[in-house]
């Protein structure tokens, strides 16, 4: 049976399609003046503190100095056996809760497999999901998280790959209960891929992130989707969030933590329609 292999698909457009100019990419994330300043050394120990993360998913111009934040905290704290990666579905293509279940994901890095075991047990106890590849062939808001995975571990990890297109509360916590469940032998980290305000004034934009980053940092999932929908937040991903929050708090979350903050205006110097960007980790 021929390999399934699900290619790049904004390789070239989100982030460098070269191999080599990747790499130097993904370096200048890291020492970028709003990135955190240095190349994080890869941890010596397997598992480590972080349960999960918010990341941002804009092209690498944008958000990358962010995102570094989330994966220099992972990288020099624990090496992860398996990847949950959780985004949202901007395309509307295929099912409402889609999980590419075999095969492996590619990058101009490497590729990395995708967990058979743990997506058929994922399949069997979260009744919403579904085995769907088509919702991730153009699907941006996980793919760019792997490239920062791989530069640091190569194809030591294998990852669950998971695509929102319904985010309300009841199937976030139905799925992150199941996560939960099947993670708990496991040294995972969970990844919610989301941007936060979408184009609107700086100083707007900064106030509703405000706000629910402090729904975020309250570990407490409800919140999160109460604040989106009482301020009209435009944040893409509340249900990986929220999805990432139930299942870390099962396996033992005690604390979230800021890393960074910022928006698109402070790399491009426009700011009257700017997108909004956090890194959180989730600890034990």
């Amino acid at each position: 049976m021929r390999e399934v292999i699900r290619k790049p698909a904004t390789a070239g457009s989100f982030y460098e399609k070269d191999k080599e100019k990747l790499k130097k990419q993904i370096e200048e994330c890291y020492t970028h003046p709003l990135g955190p300043g240095e190349i994080p050394e890869k941890s010596l120990k397997k598992e480590g503190k972080i349960l999960g993360i918010v990341s941002p998913h804009a092209g690498y111009l944008y958000s990358g100095p962010v995102a570094a934040w989330g994966f220099r905290e992972v990288v020099e704290e624990e090496i992860p056996e398996i990847v949950v990666i959780l985004g949202p579905n901007h395309y509307g293509i295929g099912a409402e809760v889609s999980l590419m279940e075999k095969g492996s994901w590619e990058t101009p890095l490497a590729k990395v497999e995708i967990d058979e075991e743990i997506a058929e047990k994922i399949g069997k106890i979260c009744p919403y999901v579904r085995f769907d590849k088509r919702a991730h062939l153009r699907e941006h808001s996980l793919e760019v998280q792997l490239p920062f995975l791989q530069y640091s571990f190569g194809e030591e990890f294998k990852i669950i790959p998971i695509c929102m297109q319904r985010q309300d509360e009841e199937i976030s916590r139905e799925l992150g209960e199941g996560l939960a469940e099947v993670l708990k032998e496991k040294n995972s980290l969970i990844i919610a891929s989301t941007d936060l305000t979408h184009y609107e004034r700086k100083e707007i934009a900064e106030e509703k992130d405000k706000k629910v980053i402090k729904a975020i940092l309250s570990l407490r999932p409800e919140e999160v989707i109460e604040t989106v929908l009482h301020y009209n937040i435009s944040m893409c991903g509340p249900g990986p969030v929220m999805t990432m929050l139930v299942a870390t708090s099962l396996l033992g979350a005690k604390r979230a933590k800021l890393l960074k903050h910022a928006t698109s205006g402070d790399i491009t110097g426009d700011y009257e329609a700017v997108v909004g960007y956090a890194s959180i980790s989730i600890e034990r």
